[in-house]
């Protein structure tokens, strides 16, 4: 098919892409189907939580609950999402807007309880796609076409999207009114939805799906409930074609999908950035630890190596969103980094790559005399193996594992300068903190339904040029 040949010309920009994402970091989507397009201002950020319910195609699975983090940032040229990360080009006010992107999938077989019908059958994995997409915009709304292939070892499909959308602002509601045809290859379809000859059962035929038009309407929603809190939903309703409504294992052909979200807002539109805003450069070595993550950061438990000699070494840059929110002593930041996993010969040695927003808290009694700073950083992590220490506590075990999982990392620091009583590095600190990875508790697809995770404490050093 012309879909298939598209996406094999489209091989080699997806190599570009992966190779330009891999030395940049910061974020606005508006030339794509991305649900989270033009929810944060251009130039801005925000951080939240989605709750998603949605119908599965598959016999016998129903309603499904899923829980998604929500981690926005958007930049002039690169934009960053929970699920996509991608690069722009073009301006939306006065030409064609171009985008291309890595985002993953939310389709697959089902966690948790297997029904009848899939017992027996291989796992069907969301994968990734990396895509290409353009629009173009006026008074009357956008339309946008989009280029879909899987670039993991999933389905390999490929997907052709044309679309058009509406925005709508009045006050503090913001709407926007969706439909999208979706164009599906044949190696998409069969890959979620056929049967293979050696999981064909009596009740269960070998079906091959073909490739076919699955159409979708929607609506998404944003109100700001204060200068940063915004309240999110949205509706949609795709109903599959028909290739894949007669497969065996398909039930329910009309799917819908609601969700609800709250975020918080850091875009500059409501308060000004500073002015100036530096480099934040940091590097930090650690080792595993079986404590968890809350006892660690209570220094109630700082063991480390007690089952296994691995460790992590990091470097990350980062750039300050907002000092002193509301007059607070309060600082807020986003990081980027690279992180390498010591395996201690178990598996190869490997790397990982870090996204987060960190908040620090300094505002002790002492501040002008030794400034101490208490951080939290929240975030995603993903990883090109899944390390030993999750190995061990949950395939082992038989739990799901992930690439990409929540990263959680709680710091304490002093600054430099005020110790040894040189004003020029009082923006330099050293501390401790715990490089933690997790599913939040099995409820994320997103995060593969991951229920447990892995912890490294580890020291650092960071400054501002």
């Amino acid at each position: 098919m012309k879909i298939d040949r598209l996406c094999r010309r489209t091989r080699g920009a997806s190599s570009l892409l992966l190779a330009l994402v891999a030395g940049l970091a910061a974020p606005s989507a508006w030339a794509n189907s991305d649900p989270f397009t033009g929810i944060a201002a251009p130039g801005g950020a925000g951080i939240g939580a989605f709750a998603r319910s949605y119908g599965s195609p598959y016999r016998g699975v129903g309603t499904q609950h899923d829980f998604l983090p929500m981690y926005l940032y958007e930049g002039d040229r690169l934009y960053f999402h929970s699920h996509s990360i991608g690069l722009k080009f073009g301006t939306v006010a006065s030409e064609p807007r171009y985008d291309v992107f890595l985002r993953r999938r939310f389709e697959g077989s089902p966690f948790g309880t297997i029904p009848a019908s899939l017992a027996g059958m291989a796992r069907r994995e969301p994968g990734i796609d990396a895509g290409a997409s353009a629009q173009i915009g006026g008074g009357w709304g956008i339309a946008f076409a989009e280029a879909l292939h899987d670039v993991s070892a999933a389905s390999r499909g490929s997907e052709l999207r044309l679309g058009y959308r509406y925005p709508w602002r009045s006050g503090r509601l913001w709407l926007r009114p969706h439909v999208i045809l979706n164009a599906r290859n044949g190696k998409l379809n069969d890959y979620y939805y056929g049967v293979r000859p050696d999981e064909a059962t009596v009740s269960r035929p070998q079906y091959s799906a073909r490739a076919g038009i699955a159409p979708e309407i929607g609506l998404y929603a944003a109100y700001s409930l204060s200068e940063r809190w915004r309240v999110l939903a949205g509706y949609t309703i795709s109903r599959w074609p028909a290739s894949v409504a007669e497969s065996p294992i398909v039930e329910n052909r009309t799917l819908r999908q609601l969700t609800v979200g709250l975020m918080y807002d850091l875009s500059p539109e409501h308060e000004a950035w500073p002015e100036k805003r530096p480099l934040i450069v940091r590097a930090y070595n650690g080792d595993s630890t079986d404590c968890h993550v809350l006892l660690v950061a209570e220094f109630r438990c700082t063991s480390t190596h007690t089952r296994d000699r691995t460790g992590v070494a990091g470097f990350e840059l980062g750039r300050p969103f907002i000092d002193r929110v509301n007059g607070w002593p309060v600082d807020i930041a986003g990081f980027v980094g690279l992180q390498r996993h010591r395996e201690a010969g178990f598996q190869p040695d490997f790397w990982s790559v870090r996204a987060y927003v960190k908040t620090w808290f300094y505002g002790f009694p002492w501040d002008s005399r030794v400034r101490t700073r208490i951080g939290l950083g929240l975030g995603l992590s993903y990883a090109q193996r899944i390390p030993l220490m999750e190995v061990r506590d949950l395939q082992d075990r038989g739990r799901n594992t992930s690439k990409i999982l929540n990263t959680f990392d709680p710091t304490m620091d002093v600054s430099v300068g005020d110790l040894v009583g040189v004003k020029r590095l009082r923006e330099t600190y050293v501390g401790l903190g715990v490089s933690h990875r997790s599913g939040i508790f099995g409820t994320s697809q997103l995060l593969g339904n991951v229920n447990g995770g892995s912890n490294y404490i580890y020291a650092y050093v960071e400054t501002s040029i």
